[in-house]
Formats: structure tokens, C-alpha cells, sequence
């Protein structure tokens, strides 16, 4: 199954050219080739980049058997640029698409079986964290997300005990270690990555139409900012 696969969620971003295999963990995705994206270019990059990955492998968009696109959270403009595009592949030419949170991609690099924490810098003295139960034989399973300032995450995460935290944000690390909280360091997700965890998602009957195909921004319920602001 050839995947082509975006992300457009951060500050940088890339395209990757996969053919995966048979559709279980065991199997590998052989990566053709991955495009790294300058950011704050996307829509004017996109789409030649695309074309000119598959024109150097010969491959027709007809060829192309599944999208998977990194869905969020992330930057708003970004995230829409890379769902936008492959919403309108997936729809002309009719393909499965699968939406993979960059939460759940971190989550997937835990070293084992267990409860992990994946979290992300949200900036503005925020945080996506995602709490996942992880195994090597399956799709991790979402357990809660949530956007939290720091000061909440580092009591949630002080509170959870031995619970491994994940994220690939080094600043974040940092901050979290000057309140006492062990982070573990761990590569940001690239786009065949994604195209493996697509591929998962796809062969377990998780593919997304493109008209239900969104970003996943993690925002705060209006009833939390109200009550913050309140209290």
C-alpha cells in the first residue's frame, strides 16, 4: 500500500512517500522518500512539493492507495493548510484518508507496554497532553487529552507517579525539570511516522471520509475558561 503522508502541524513540516505492508505492527513501512517543509510556506509548497515527490518516483496520483495526514494539535494556519489538501486529494481520487494526533504518534515511541503521558508545548505557559495506554501490538489507546497551563500539568504529573512523560519540546523539558518533574526526550514525530500509524488506523477500519476529516486544536471547554477566570 503506497501512503502518501503530510504534516503541517508545527513550526516545520514534511511529506513522506511510504509503501507499507500488510497492515499489522509487524510490519514495516518502507520509506521512500520524506520532504522536509519550511514553515510559514505551506500553502504556496504544498502541492508542488507533492507533485515533484511523486514525479521522482514515478508514481501516478492514482497510484497512491491512502493519505494520512497529522491532524494535530498544532498551529491553526498550518493544520489547516495540511487537511485542507488532503481532503481535496482524497475526495478527487477517492482514497481512504487516516487522521493521526501527534499526541498518539509520541506515545507510540514509549520503550514499553503501560500507561504514557505524551505532551507537547502549547506555548503561552501551556500544554497537549495526552494520556495513552500503550502496546507494541496495537494502536495506542486514548485514554484523555487535555490542554493544561504548566502549573496544572506539573501537579497532574507529580500526582501520577512513576508514569513515563514523553515529548520531543526540549524547552518544555527543561521547564518541567525546574519544577522537579523528569521528562523523557524523545525524536518529534515525522511524517512516516505518521504514515505507519496511518496505515494501522486504515487496516483497522479507522479511515475518515474527507467532509468528516478536522484538526484536533484540544481547546479548553468554555466552562473551564469561565470558571478559571472566575476564581
Amino acid at each position: 500500500m503506497i501512503v502518501l503522508t503530510i504534516d503541517t502541524a508545527g513550526a516545520s513540516g514534511s511529506i513522506a512517500l511510504c509503501r507499507c505492508g500488510a497492515g499489522d505492527v509487524d510490519s514495516d513501512c518502507e520509506v521512500i522518500e520524506v520532504v522536509p517543509l519550511a514553515g510559514r510556506t505551506y500553502s504556496a509548497q504544498l502541492m508542488p512539493q507533492i507533485s515533484a515527490l511523486l514525479a521522482r518516483h514515478h508514481v501516478a496520483k492514482t497510484a497512491v492507495d491512502a493519505f494520512a495526514v497529522a491532524s494535530g494539535p498544532g498551529s491553526f494556519t498550518g493544520l489547516r493548510v495540511g487537511l485542507s489538501t488532503v481532503k481535496a486529494l482524497a475526495e478527487v481520487l477517492q482514497k481512504p484518508v487516516a487522521a493521526v494526533s501527534l499526541l498518539e504518534a509520541i506515545a507510540w515511541s514509549a520503550p514499553q507496554d503501560g500507561q504514557v503521558i505524551a505532551v507537547l508545548d502549547a506555548m503561552r505557559g501551556q500544554v497537549f497532553v495526552g494520556e495513552y495506554e500503550a502496546r507494541r501490538d496495537a494502536l495506542p489507546k486514548l485514554l484523555r487529552e487535555a490542554l493544561l497551563t504548566l502549573n496544572e500539568f506539573a501537579a497532574e504529573a507529580q500526582a501520577s507517579g512513576n508514569v513515563p512523560i514523553l515529548t520531543p519540546d526540549e524547552n518544555l523539558a527543561t521547564a518541567m525539570r525546574d519544577r522537579g518533574l523528569e521528562l523523557q526526550l524523545v525524536p518529534r514525530p515525522q511524517s512516516d511516522v505518521i504514515a505507519r500509524l496511518g496505515a494501522l488506523k486504515i487496516a483497522a477500519g479507522q479511515a475518515v471520509s474527507p467532509e468528516a476529516l478536522d484538526a484536533n486544536y484540544i481547546r479548553r471547554s468554555d466552562a473551564e475558561i469561565f470558571s478559571k477566570e472566575s476564581s
